[in-house]
């Protein structure tokens, strides 16, 4: 494949990104225990109405219904900071397993428990696997450009989508994803009806499982769905794992047995078909 300046673009990114998350000293790249506020950890209070607020990081002032019960606020792009490391984990990784990839994201000191940042990793997780498990006879994803839009277009997706505007923004990722792969645009015909489906499939699993919102259930419940769509209308099949939730102990609002990745419900489910 020839180097083109997506590629160059894509490189320099990752560089920055990566000396980026080298610094100790950048209060975001050291996650609180609790996942509260990124401040203060105190708990966040969720308003009915936008109140102009001013981010603690950068001082941007924005309207928001976010913050903490202190008054802390911090914009989605503070919050994200450090994301784009992820273009150089993404290109080096060879899983079919979107949930693996997921996982090595997540353990980045710029992911949080919660918030935005999940509405851009379940698409690129997605998009990795699915460009690893293409045959390379037919595979012409240029996956740097790939990596790019869905960032792009993820980053678009506010924190609180779920409350807010009554659809996950992990399950939009997966259809951000399927719009990538497939080419899709506004004036498409069978390939906006896959898009809006997949996103539709996901929802439903995502509403199905219940509230309060967690970004590591959703965004498993989002790919778990994803992968079987994926091999039910385009044929590729990328590896679907069981699931086992290992961060439960870091979320306040954890819905314990009733997840269906809570350890508990998977050691009896092992015992069960011993």
């Amino acid at each position: 494949m020839p180097i083109t300046r997506t590629h160059v673009v894509v490189l320099l990114i990752s560089m920055l990104a990566l000396s980026a998350c080298d610094n100790s000293n950048n209060p975001l790249s050291q996650p609180m225990d609790n996942n509260e506020c990124l401040i203060c950890g105190a708990p966040l209070e969720y308003l009915d109405n936008d109140t102009l607020m001013e981010c603690a990081i950068c001082h941007q002032q924005e309207m928001s219904k976010v913050r903490c019960n202190k008054g802390h606020y911090v914009c989605n792009n503070c919050h994200m900071t450090g994301m784009d490391s992820i273009i150089a984990l993404c290109l080096s990784d060879t899983s079919k397993n979107p949930i693996d990839i997921l996982e090595r994201m997540m353990s980045q000191p710029f992911c949080h428990m919660h918030g935005p940042e999940h509405h851009v990793l379940v698409g690129a997780a997605l998009l990795v696997a699915y460009h690893n498990a293409i045959s390379p006879e037919t595979d012409s994803l240029d996956l740097p450009s790939a990596l790019l839009e869905v960032m792009s277009r993820g980053r678009q997706v506010p924190g609180g989508a779920c409350g807010y505007m009554g659809a996950c923004g992990a399950a939009i990722s997966t259809g951000i994803f399927m719009s990538v792969v497939t080419s899709n645009t506004p004036l498409s015909t069978d390939s906006w009806r896959l898009c809006n489906l997949m996103t539709a499939r996901a929802l439903e699993q995502v509403a199905l499982n219940g509230g309060p919102r967690c970004c590591k259930r959703d965004s498993y419940i989002s790919i778990l769905t994803a992968v079987d769509f994926v091999k039910e209308h385009l044929g590729v099949e990328m590896i679907k794992p069981q699931v086992t939730c290992s961060r439960s102990q870091f979320n306040n609002q954890c819905i314990g047995h009733q997840c269906p990745f809570a350890p508990a419900n998977r050691t009896n489910h092992k015992r069960q078909t011993e």
